[in-house]
């Protein structure tokens, strides 16, 4: 067995595209050779969602179907919901007892959100808090590796510095994980911007082929191309980054590149390709999605006997820190 591994997901409802493309693919991959421990993270949502929380619990089933139909394997990896394991909370706190005030204030993705997110009032203990919650969770299962894209950099160097603080106190409990900076393609949505739910731009992995279609037949292209007979360029169009990502025919994408360029073919066209290579893709996944949609006491189990050894290896780590700070022994 290779490394130990965490990550984890907050649940915002249905994934798209871009979460099977950046991150679940590799999740999938890297359960075949490592110990993988995979997570979803709803105490994360309560934290920008506390005013209404009605929804994280099926936002929760719903990735969670989306998990198992892009082919994670609870028979290969732990999968698991955050709150099924009491020990995330209470690592949280300990580890909140020593992180510096100023390491979460300087942290540039608190800054960012502050600034933009204008619809929630964001300005609460936990929400500056968030990456000690982070640091436990993977700290928890004393996680040697996370799986992330360039943007989280400066998450995981904060649980590196935390996991160092706190060893420096109490002696040599956590290891300092390292990132498995995978590269992060580039996934646009319908309207060329990043593919996010809050843009309301996304192609959602469980969207019925007709609901894809319509989505891929609407999404804008180069703007150059207002005409069918005007040339077009293959870099300045979203259609072709998505092409980039789902397309394989290196033979096909070069066809219909140069048809592009010399208008030799419509965008129509283009996209009726890009239809089909996501279809290919998405068909067995959807059909895995049906069969799990429908036997629900299986996805309870699977979820259950996760958080059991969640549990199991979560506990060892927390007799660990109990008896390294010097508490009474339970």
């Amino acid at each position: 067995m290779g490394k130990r591994i965490f990550s984890g997901m907050r649940p915002t409802g249905r994934l798209h595209l871009g979460h099977l493309a950046g991150a679940l693919t590799n999740w999938v991959k890297l359960q075949d050779d490592n110990e993988c421990f995979y997570c979803i993270v709803d105490w994360h949502a309560l934290m920008s969602d506390y005013a209404d929380s009605s929804k994280i619990k099926s936002n929760c089933k719903e990735v969670f179907l989306d998990w198992l139909a892009a082919g994670l394997d609870p028979e290969k990896a732990t999968i698991f919901i955050q709150s099924h394991v009491p020990y995330h909370t209470e690592l949280h706190l300990a580890l909140s007892m020593v992180t510096p005030l100023g390491w979460l204030e300087r942290n540039p993705t608190y800054k960012d959100q502050i600034l933009n997110i204008q619809n929630k009032d964001l300005s609460t203990y936990a929400f500056l808090g968030y990456p000690v919650l982070m640091a436990a969770d993977i700290l928890l299962y004393k996680g040697e590796a996370v799986p992330v894209g360039e943007d989280q950099t400066a998450h995981l160097e904060l649980t590196r510095e935390i996991a160092r603080r706190f060893n420096n106190f109490y002696g040599d409990i956590f290891p300092e994980p390292e990132g498995l900076f995978t590269e992060t393609p580039k996934v646009p949505g319908t309207d060329g911007r990043k593919m996010s739910k809050s843009y309301g731009n996304s192609i959602d992995i469980a969207d019925e082929p007709e609901v894809i279609w319509e989505k891929l037949r609407t999404m804008m292209t180069d703007p150059a191309r207002e005409r069918r007979k005007d040339p077009g360029d293959p870099a300045k169009c979203p259609v072709w980054d998505l092409h980039k990502v789902f397309n394989k025919n290196a033979a096909e994408k070069e066809s219909l590149a140069e048809g592009c360029r010399t208008a030799g073919i419509g965008c129509v066209e283009c996209k009726k390709s890009l239809y089909g290579h996501v279809m290919t893709l998405l068909e067995p996944i959807q059909q895995r999605r049906a069969y799990y949609e429908t036997h629900g006491d299986e996805v309870t189990d699977i979820l259950r006997e996760g958080a059991k050894v969640a549990k199991e290896v979560a506990a060892k780590t927390m007799s660990e820190v109990v008896e390294a700070i010097g508490f009474v022994e339970r």
